[in-house]
């Protein structure tokens, strides 16, 4: 079966290369697209698409599918549904998932969109944009893509490890109650190569908690 990859696949070359079929198809490969017309994007900027084709069509030399905006679907059911919409035509059409956009790169399969994969990337679209790299970061250091345990362990953004190890001093402690003047002398970079040894991880100007 003939594969197709692509990471940054141009909306315009999409748009003018997207259809192939005979001509007596294509008023209702144009139905097709306006039967699902609410999710299609007409114009990519900053929001999470992906590009839904089929691996027939692709196969025949025909690029015919649309960018469906991620964030107006309720559901992974009203997802897949929309997806078949598209592609009527098909009896039973075996999607092909040509390229995407805002995600982590690590949730894009080209064969298939799982109901788990779609609900992260429905959670991770709701983050803020500064947490969304915090996200990536936190999936980087840690191996996990949990939303869930990325919000209970991040801990914010901090110029270097020994700013957060100064924040958790000055929350939990009273220096100079516990140390006095001798506090002045208090040693926050050993202090903070502990904490990231064993409770905290530094990534990228981000800290989690181990």
């Amino acid at each position: 079966m003939a594969a197709y990859k692509s990471n940054n696949l141009n909306f315009k070359v999409m748009k003018e290369m997207n259809v192939s079929s005979p001509k007596s198809a294509r008023k209702s490969l144009k139905e097709q697209v306006e039967s699902v017309r609410l999710y299609v994007v007409d114009n990519l900027w900053d929001q999470p698409v992906i590009y839904c084709g089929t691996y027939k069509k692709y196969n025949e030399g025909s690029l015919f599918g649309a960018w469906l905006d991620l964030r107006m679907f309720d559901s992974y059911e009203e997802f897949m549904d929309v997806c078949k919409k598209l592609h009527a035509d098909e009896e039973d059409p075996e999607l092909m998932f040509q390229d995407y956009q805002c995600f982590p790169e690590f949730w894009y399969s080209e064969s298939c969109m799982g109901e788990e994969v779609f609900d992260k990337i429905i959670a991770f679209t709701n983050l803020s944009k500064n947490n969304q790299q915090a996200f990536k970061a936190f999936v980087s250091a840690t191996g996990c893509d949990s939303i869930e345990d990325f919000e209970m362990r991040y801990k914010g953004e901090w110029d270097c490890e020994e700013d957060f190890a100064s924040h958790i001093v000055n929350e939990c402690y009273d220096l100079e109650r516990m140390m006095g003047h001798l506090s002045m002398y208090f040693d926050y970079k050993a202090f903070a190569r502990d904490l990231f040894i064993s409770d905290y991880i530094f990534e990228d100007g981000y800290v989690f908690s181990r």
